[in-house]
């Protein structure tokens, strides 16, 4: 991503002047026309074990008005924002004409305390494997604010098996956030970044120590594998799992960092199934939905669940850590990884014939090199809670919010409806409180009348 120098309030200039919407929406791509999908495909895809015990998620509307009273001040000036938390849905969905601009938002920042909403999807296929493995511990890395390794850590805590994390860089003076939760509830090392670098090699040699003579390490990689070409039952998989683990102390899995492969797509197209039910979104309306892309897993999660139910749903992804080409590949290797898997079922189906572009990715309205927080986005985050009740990060979910906010605006009085997953990221606001001090500091200091 490019770098480009803002003066200290034009970002918060720009959310009152519309984002430069005309020249992001040029830049958009088209999402190419499908054949509908089949539910059948579908049903045998889902019919898995999983780690959530509901693919439900809370969805409320916010609405977007002029206020009556001028605000003194304030990121949005006199933009109003109100949350509806318990909009209508179905066929009581309200009508936009003459409405003010509104979306809908998907609160996936609720499904657990503390594990990101979009790591729960991508766990939620991932985690039942491991058990059904008899893994013992598991190894996996990430950034010293690693929303991904905190995640593995609660999850694994929460089963009864023990994590290790790789964290690249040096250990923090004060633990806070994401690497405070990774260090609470699992096993942290601190890894240089030159031993990181090779990252296959750092996990082998880990997973190794962590085995002992006795042990047994296994890539993730090969145990979905493993899952996907066996001819029996899943309880048969388990008691055969259990027979191997008997002469293993400690069964060792492996997990690449982020875990951003076809199985982490299996539980956003369990969401998505969910969500395009007749008394929710329906499968008639034409959506957008709106997501912030770290890896890219969600948003091409997303865009393959549509095409797979044969949804009228558009998926723009805001990019924030890699180019677009960076994008375009992980996309394609991803619905490539997703056939290959899955291919036994693709017979005649609409996602056989598609390698990509099922993603309209999208530069965040004011790009910047991806880890970088701009003046006044901390006081839109905390306009945007005080008005709403929802906690969105300068560094993801604001960049998901900024662009939900232009789409709904143009939208107001069209077809669509413009939906934004929250993929959470609560915790990620205290690392960033202490790497950007002057920015938290000015929150006590220029307090926003509301």
């Amino acid at each position: 991503m490019k770098l480009q120098g803002l003066p200290s309030r034009h970002a918060v200039m720009a959310m009152k002047n519309g984002f430069h919407s005309a020249e992001l929406l040029k830049r958009t791509q088209s999402v190419p026309k499908v054949k509908p999908g089949s539910e059948e495909f579908v049903s045998k895809l889902l019919d898995r074990r999983w780690a959530l015990p509901s693919p439900d998620a809370k969805i409320h509307q916010v609405m977007l008005s002029q206020a009556r009273v001028p605000h003194r001040g304030g990121p949005f000036g006199n933009i109003s924002l109100l949350n509806n938390t318990h909009p209508s849905f179905g066929d009581e969905m309200i009508v936009k004409d003459g409405q003010d601009a509104s979306f809908y938002i998907v609160r996936d920042d609720l499904l657990h305390p503390l594990v990101n909403g979009n790591k729960a999807r991508k766990l939620d296929g991932l985690l039942p494997l491991i058990e059904d493995h008899s893994v013992t511990d598991m190894v996996t890395c990430g950034g010293c604010q690693s929303a991904h390794a905190a995640a593995i850590a609660v999850s694994c805590a929460e089963r009864g098996l023990k994590s290790h994390l790789l964290l690249r860089g040096e250990q923090p003076e004060i633990l806070t956030g994401y690497n405070l939760i990774s260090t609470m509830y699992g096993n942290v090392t601190y890894v240089p970044r030159s031993l990181y670098a090779n990252r296959e090699k750092m996990l082998q040699s880990h997973a190794n120590l962590v085995a002992g003579n006795s042990g047994y390490v296994v890539w993730f990689n090969d145990i979905f594998e493993s899952s996907l070409t066996t001819q029996t039952s899943s309880s048969s998989v388990q008691m055969d799992a259990n027979r191997i683990a008997e002469n293993c102390p400690r069964k060792v899995a492996i997990l690449n960092e982020g875990a951003g492969d076809a199985v982490a797509l299996l539980g956003v197209i369990r969401l998505v199934w969910y969500l395009s039910q007749n008394h929710l979104l329906g499968k008639e309306r034409t959506m957008r939905f709106v997501v912030d892309a770290g890896t890219g897993t969600t948003a091409v999660g997303l865009g393959l669940a549509a095409l797979c139910l044969g949804l009228p749903w558009e998926v723009t992804a805001v990019m924030l850590a890699d180019t677009l080409d960076g994008y375009k590949q992980q996309e394609k290797r991803l619905v490539s990884d997703f056939k290959r898997c899955f291919g036994f079922h693709l017979i005649d189906h609409a996602v056989d014939e598609v390698d990509g572009g099922i993603v309209n990715w999208v530069e965040r309205c004011h790009p910047r090199k991806f880890g970088n927080v701009l003046e006044g986005e901390v006081e839109a985050c905390q306009q945007i809670a005080q008005q709403t009740g929802i906690l969105v990060d300068p560094m993801y979910t604001l960049a998901a919010w900024e662009m939900v906010a232009l789409l709904s605006e143009k939208e107001a009085k069209g077809a669509v409806n413009v939906v934004m997953l929250h993929t959470g990221g609560t915790m990620g606001m205290f690392g960033l409180a202490q790497r950007y001090r002057p920015y938290f500091n000015s929150l006590k200091d220029d307090g926003l009348s509301i």
